[in-house]
Parts: C-alpha cells; sequence; structure tokens
C-alpha cells in the first residue's frame, strides 16, 4: 500500500497540481491510515478499518475538523485506486462526512487593527501584518512571495494559491509605502550577508521568514489586544471588513482565491452578526 501512495502523491502533484502543503496533508493523513491498518494489500482494506481508525481518532480528541480533513483525504485515494483498477470494491463510499461544529471565524475590529499597526513594530512585522490584513494572503501564500510577484507601479501582487491558481490582488498607498519601506531594509540584509534570494520575506539575520516564524509573530502581536490570534484571523478580518464596506460577494471571492463562492458566503453571516453585536451593545 505504501507503493500505492507514492503513485498517488505523484498523481495529485503532477496531474492535480495541488500546492505542496496539500500534497504533504495528503501523505501524513494516508500513512497514518496505512500505519493504524498494518494491511499490505489494499483489497483487504473493509469498512470497518475505517471505522476503526476514526473512533481511533475520536478517542485520542483529534479535532472534528482534522477527522473530516482525514476522512476527504482517505476519499481521493481510495476513488483514484477504484479509477486506476488497483481496487474492486471502494471501503469507504459508504461513509458519512463528520458534521462539523459552524463556528464563525474570530473578526478582529478596525479599532484593533490599529492597534496592533500602531505598535512599536518592526519594519519586518509590519509589513508581514499589512500583507495579511490588506490583501488577505494565507500565510503560505505570504512565505512564498517573490520580489517579482509584487508591482509597485501597478500596486498589485500576483498570488499563488490552493492549487496553483494565480489571483491579482490590488493594495493601497498605506501598503505601498510600508513595503517600499521593507524593501530599503531587506536591501539593507542583502547587502550585510552577501546573501541572493528572490524571496519577499527574509528575516533580519538573512534567512527566509517560515510559516512558523509568522506563526509566533501573530500570536505575540494578538497579546497587544488581549486576544489568541492567527495569520488566518487577519484573513478573516480582511474579507469581513470588504463586505462590511459593500465590497461585492463575487469581489471578495476572487481576491480570496475561493473556488466557490459558498464558503465566501460564511463572511455575510459574520458581517451581519457584527453588526447585531454592535446594535445591542449601544441600544441596551
Amino acid at each position: 500500500m505504501y507503493e500505492l501512495l507514492s503513485d498517488f502523491i505523484d498523481y495529485i502533484e503532477i496531474e492535480k497540481g495541488l500546492s505542496y502543503n496539500t500534497i504533504e496533508a495528503y501523505r501524513r493523513d494516508i500513512y497514518g491510515f496505512i500505519d493504524f491498518c498494518n494491511e499490505s494489500d489494499i483489497n483487504n482494506i473493509t469498512r470497518l478499518h475505517i471505522s476503526s481508525f476514526i473512533m481511533d481518532l475520536r478517542e485520542k480528541d483529534i479535532a472534528p475538523s482534522s477527522i473530516s480533513r482525514k476522512v476527504s483525504a482517505l476519499k481521493s485515494f481510495f476513488k483514484w485506486a477504484c479509477a486506476n483498477e488497483y481496487l474492486t470494491n471502494n471501503p469507504i463510499s459508504s461513509i458519512e462526512p463528520a458534521k462539523l461544529p459552524k463556528h464563525l471565524p474570530k473578526v478582529l475590529s478596525q479599532n484593533e487593527i490599529n492597534t496592533i499597526l500602531n505598535n512599536n513594530l518592526t519594519i519586518i512585522e509590519r509589513v508581514i501584518v499589512e500583507l495579511l490584513y490588506s490583501c488577505g494572503l494565507r500565510v503560505s501564500e505570504l512565505c512564498n512571495l517573490k520580489l517579482n510577484d509584487i508591482n509597485i507601479k501597478s500596486k498589485s501582487i500576483i498570488c499563488f494559491g490552493k492549487g496553483s491558481k494565480e489571483r491579482l490582488i490590488p493594495f493601497g498607498d498605506y501598503a505601498l509605502n510600508i513595503i517600499n519601506e521593507y524593501l530599503t531594509e531587506r536591501e539593507t540584509i542583502i547587502n550585510t550577508f552577501s546573501i541572493s534570494t528572490q524571496l519577499f520575506l527574509i528575516s533580519d539575520n538573512g534567512k527566509q521568514i517560515t510559516r512558523q516564524d509568522v506563526y509566533r509573530i501573530i500570536h505575540r502581536l494578538g497579546e497587544l489586544i488581549h486576544k489568541e490570534i492567527s495569520p488566518h484571523t487577519l484573513r478573516h478580518t480582511f474579507a469581513t471588513h470588504l463586505l462590511e464596506n459593500g465590497a461585492d460577494l463575487r469581489v471578495v471571492q476572487e481576491l480570496l482565491g475561493h473556488s466557490d463562492v459558498a464558503t465566501t458566503q460564511l463572511y455575510t453571516h459574520i458581517s451581519k452578526k457584527r453588526l447585531k453585536d454592535i446594535y445591542f451593545s449601544v441600544n441596551r
């Protein structure tokens, strides 16, 4: 089965063009299942194996969203195996997808964003916050930005999202000033350490800024407003603030890189809830 997994990974990388992070998530999830089953022949896998695997994950208090992702990865794997005649019967076809609790994402207010940006941030911290918030980038998209992805003249970013889908994101004068200030700092770092890289984001010591670095920075900045936040919180905030200020849902969908507008519609529910919260906080 491990050989089949290797072939499947080649398929989703070469033919489906999925992103590196998605491919690695598939690899880990399916490998974990194969390891759990301890079966060498895929045709020996039954519905009971899958049900037992899901039960084991629940007993380990794995988050429902993570279990749902693992089941989705297995569905893709077994569907591919059937299509390529490695498998005669699909053991997961009758497994119902887990129902996820409908929690609205955490969103910051404009005052909270201003509190973060008006603090004594380094220029690298400032450009990270600005691009996550004003452009709605995913953390992986931010870390993978190249210099030539940013067009200073047209004030826009070419971003490669999930499945390597390309989208164009505009930014305003405030972001432009921060980007220009950072580029000056970046040039100093490049010269100091005599390095050559096309990556947009580099740290003070000339190293690539990783996703983990960005998570640590944003988590620490959240302490300024006494909230636990992540890079995705700023992406949620970007979308919600756009809709609250009259942006068209389809435009927000395009800016976020969502393939399905139903995903973007979640933010209309956030906007309505926020308006109610504001109304009732004033009219008690």
